[in-house]
């Protein structure tokens, strides 16, 4: 079991919504959609829209609906690109092992 104590609710249910927007980027999401899918009143998540916005980890198309930011893409692309160079530096020791090479 997990102490509750040491996190805050607001911030969890922020972190929810942007878990709702992954896979969304193109169509984006409604405000009560994600209100429906995150069992979450429109109000509630239109202040952890309205939130996520004002960190740029979000923003809202011109349509209305809401999608991941260019800086919260940014931030997964990094971490992709992190892990590729590890996995290359990972695979080149391998071969230096297995080649003798130290």
């Amino acid at each position: 079991m997990s102490d509750k104590t040491r996190t805050s609710d607001s911030a969890a249910r922020c972190l929810r919504v942007m878990k709702a927007l992954k896979g969304q980027t193109l169509t984006g999401l409604s405000n009560g959609e994600l209100a429906k899918k995150l069992g979450e009143s429109p109000a509630t998540i239109n202040r952890c829209i309205n939130t996520l916005i004002a960190e740029g980890l979000a923003m809202k198309l011109e349509n209305g609906r809401f999608v991941l930011s260019i800086a919260m893409l940014q931030i997964a692309q990094a971490h992709a690109d992190e892990m590729a160079r590890a996995t290359g530096r990972i695979t080149e020791l391998q071969q230096r092992v297995a080649a003798g090479a130290y």
